[in-house]
């Protein structure tokens, strides 16, 4: 039996499912139904039951569903409770930024390593990680096996950078850059993060406003 095939739209929800259940454990309650989900989530009940039903039936009827119970399997679902060990290449300011304030172990996965071709910015020490330089990418990867790699370089240093470090192992991205990762290696999991398609995207729905 072959696995259901999920939507991209359902994927992209789970996060937010499993926001708002931490939001409402730590506000004190231990079950909510459907309806009352839908509307702290601006969803409809049926869309909430349509998206978990894709991963199985977490709820009873008339009793709703434990939220404990449930922010637990969406985490199962989204690897959560699998951490995966991540390297950032890229300190300049976002880079810091992402390693100072990401709060990556509640995410599913564990910072391991900082890396950056200045020679000013070797040695520092970034949420008690010290930044190493990229030359040393090769024996760093070998020995911590990094699954996932955030990238926040110049465009035309990730090609190379991201050939490399697929051949030592890394599967999956986190791509701040404009280098299109997937047509280069399609073989990997990639999230494109493009704020400035973003801001074009927030300016386009005021303008229809």
């Amino acid at each position: 039996m072959t696995n259901p095939v999920i939507s991209n739209s359902v994927i992209r929800r789970l996060p937010r499912y499993y926001r708002y259940l931490g939001d409402l454990k730590d506000a004190g309650y231990t079950r909510i139904s459907s309806k009352a989900l839908s509307e702290q989530m601006n969803l409809t009940a049926s869309q909430i039951r349509q998206d978990l039903n894709c991963f199985g039936g977490f709820g009873l009827q008339g009793y709703g569903y434990n939220i404990d119970d449930l922010r637990k399997e969406i985490g199962h679902i989204l690897g959560i409770d699998a951490p995966k060990k991540t390297i950032i290449i890229g300190m300049g300011n976002l880079g810091k930024a992402l390693a100072q304030h990401l709060k990556f172990e509640n995410k599913g996965f564990i910072l391991t390593g900082l890396f950056d071709v200045k020679e000013s910015l070797i040695g520092q020490m970034v949420r008690n990680i010290p930044i190493r330089s990229t030359s040393t990418l090769d024996e760093f990867c070998r020995d911590n096996k990094p699954e996932v790699a955030i990238l926040t370089t110049p465009k035309e240093a990730t090609h190379a950078l991201s050939d490399q470090l697929v051949k030592l192992g890394v599967k999956g991205f986190l791509n701040f850059t404009h280098y299109d990762l997937t047509a280069s290696h399609p073989e990997v999991t990639v999230e494109n993060i493009h704020l400035g398609d973003s801001l074009m995207t927030l300016s386009y729905r005021l303008s229809e406003k």
